[in-house]
């Protein structure tokens, strides 16, 4: 029987990878998206070529109901999910003193909520199955001045798959923590800025993010333990 993976933001440049990877090793994907559609067509043609199946949803991660909704029809229509990548992420640069209560919410609602949610609703379907929660370094020991909900999104979230490790007796669950990564969020960043950063963190050049869909296939394939936080550096092993 084929396995089934689902994968939150499917259409980002992590994700998109991801999918594709998962696709090619056998996969049939079921993959969110909250706004690209025309992203959401680009993976599915791919898709298609490789010849599994592809079911995708428009879920916003913020709103509970989209949440339940998505989690009742796969409990309703999947007997059972083998791999659940939480890769979806919400990120808002911008100095501290100009943040908002309302888009920390909106980062913690979509960063380690959602992920929650969607673990504790479809766990039940997983014996046996993997969990792998998209992390970064910056909720370890990298940080950022202009994304500090977004550091504590991760570390949160790292926090979360450590107690959760504990929890779920059937469930492996994983964290991979990248640093920067060629996405289009970063390409869109003050340059001069990112080259700071990368300095003062002594990252030497952005991570591919099909690096990123290798080392979910070695997780994956090991004997990793459940609670492991694997940190992915800036070049191949």
């Amino acid at each position: 029987m084929r396995k089934i993976a689902i994968v939150t933001g499917c259409t980002s440049g992590i994700g998109f990878e991801i999918s594709l990877e998962l696709a090619r090793r056998g996969y049939d994907i079921i993959g969110t998206y909250n706004t690209s559609l025309e992203k959401i067509c680009s993976l599915s043609k791919k898709i298609d070529v490789v010849g599994v199946k592809f079911y995708y949803f428009k879920v916003d991660l913020i709103n509970n109901l989209d949440i339940d909704n998505f989690c009742s029809y796969i409990r309703n229509n999947f007997k059972h999910i083998d791999l659940l990548i939480n890769n979806a992420a919400l990120e808002l640069d911008c100095e501290f003193d100009l943040k908002t209560r309302e888009e920390f919410i909106d980062i913690l609602k979509v960063n380690l909520v959602a992920p929650f949610s969607l673990i504790q609703k479809l766990y039940k379907i997983m014996n046996d199955g993997i969990i792998i929660n998209i992390s970064s370094t910056d909720g370890i020991d990298t940080y950022n001045k202009l994304y500090i909900d977004y550091s504590a999104s991760k570390a949160a979230l790292i926090n979360l798959t450590k107690s959760l490790s504990i929890t779920l007796d059937d469930v492996k669950i994983c964290a991979i923590c990248p640093n920067f990564v060629n996405t289009k969020s970063v390409q869109d960043m003050n340059q001069d800025y990112l080259k700071e950063e990368m300095k003062r963190i002594g990252q030497h050049k952005l991570i591919d993010p099909k690096f990123i869909a290798y080392k979910i296939i070695k997780v994956i394939q090991s004997d990793i333990k459940s609670g492991s936080i694997i940190v992915v550096e800036d070049s191949y092993e």
